[in-house]
């Protein structure tokens, strides 16, 4: 059967016209990049709710700010690299200091960015957002979650990063956020358990979930039973599925399309250290800056395919003595 693909972009476009159409206070703003980030979509229907203020992001967080002290429910969106690394000072004084509702949206996160070149990958966000007080940190592993994952932050109230990848990529749900024929809830802070394991289980986000889901595949030709757990919630970490999962098999593997330091492997090793330690090994982008390529052979290059998760769960099984 051919891998199904969707853009995470056209659903959080479509899902802002949703939302907007239910509720006036919702605003919009963009930075140039409308019609790539999808924003462009409610700007469309809703023009006086929308504000694009050109290439000038720290004035995007900081309008979004003000907007959202007076009762506006403002998400901001560009790319990641903009968003964070031109936002950054915005966005810590004067939306999470003050605990405001602001949505940061980013789209083209990771390296999956693929021809855009390293001048535009974002592998810091995680680690620099979650360590903000005040900020939820969202990774949708798919379009399907992107949907549910933005009508929940609409609801939620306080600052939120969500990061969305570029390309076309696999749908690891199918409509209606279903698995394998069962409809799930999202929650943010809880993870979702698509697969339980004996033997180790493996902890992603964002595309890697996909990957993960691979993985497990091909350790099952080798007699190895994996798990899998999507955390689209990076922050606050799901502390009771980890320990859980420490508890039941005893090995871990985290994988995510980010710096393996600061991101989800960091905040699951934080969680491990202070309550149950256990073999773990992290993929991700061994601290290293990528280069520009379509986004799969990145992928294969800097060790982020379902092979690198099978090479990680076989290092951590043999240091946990299998």
């Amino acid at each position: 059967m051919a891998e199904k693909l969707a853009l995470m972009r056209d659903a959080y476009g479509e899902t802002l016209v949703e939302l907007g159409r239910r509720n006036n206070n919702i605003v919009v703003l963009d930075a140039d990049l409308s019609p790539s980030t999808k924003t462009s979509l409610f700007a469309k229907e809703f023009p006086e709710r929308f504000f694009d203020v050109g290439v000038a992001e720290a004035n995007m967080i900081s309008i979004a700010a003000g907007l959202a002290s007076v009762g506006k429910i403002a998400f901001a969106s560009t790319f990641a690299v903009f968003g964070v690394e031109k936002g950054l000072n915005q966005f810590k004084q004067s939306v999470a200091y003050p605990n405001l509702n602001v949505k940061l949206v980013t789209t083209h996160g990771g390296i999956s960015v693929g021809e855009d070149g390293s001048s535009h990958f974002c592998i810091e966000d995680l680690a620099v957002m979650r360590s903000l007080p005040n900020v939820t940190v969202i990774v949708p592993a798919d379009a399907v979650e992107t949907r549910v994952a933005t009508r929940a932050i609409a609801e939620h109230f306080g600052p939120v990063f969500m990061r969305l990848s570029r390309p076309k990529t696999p749908l690891v749900y199918d409509d209606g956020y279903r698995f394998m024929g069962k409809e799930l809830k999202f929650e943010i802070g809880k993870s979702i358990t698509l697969r339980e394991g004996r033997d180790v289980t493996i902890l992603a986000t964002g595309l890697m979930v996909a990957e993960s889901l691979l993985a497990v595949q091909e350790l099952a030709k080798e007699g190895i039973d994996a798990g899998v757990i999507n955390f689209h919630t990076i922050k606050p970490i799901d502390r009771e599925a980890i320990l859980r999962a420490a508890t039941s098999t005893g090995a871990l593997v985290t994988a995510e399309e980010h710096n393996v330091i600061g991101g989800l492997g960091g905040a699951v090793a934080e969680v491990l250290v202070e309550e149950n330690p256990v073999p773990m090994v992290r993929v991700g982008i061994q601290d290293t800056y990528a280069e520009s390529g379509p986004w799969r052979e990145l992928f294969a290059k800097y060790g982020l395919t379902s092979s690198d998760i099978v090479k990680a769960v076989k290092k951590v099984l043999k240091r946990r003595g299998r």
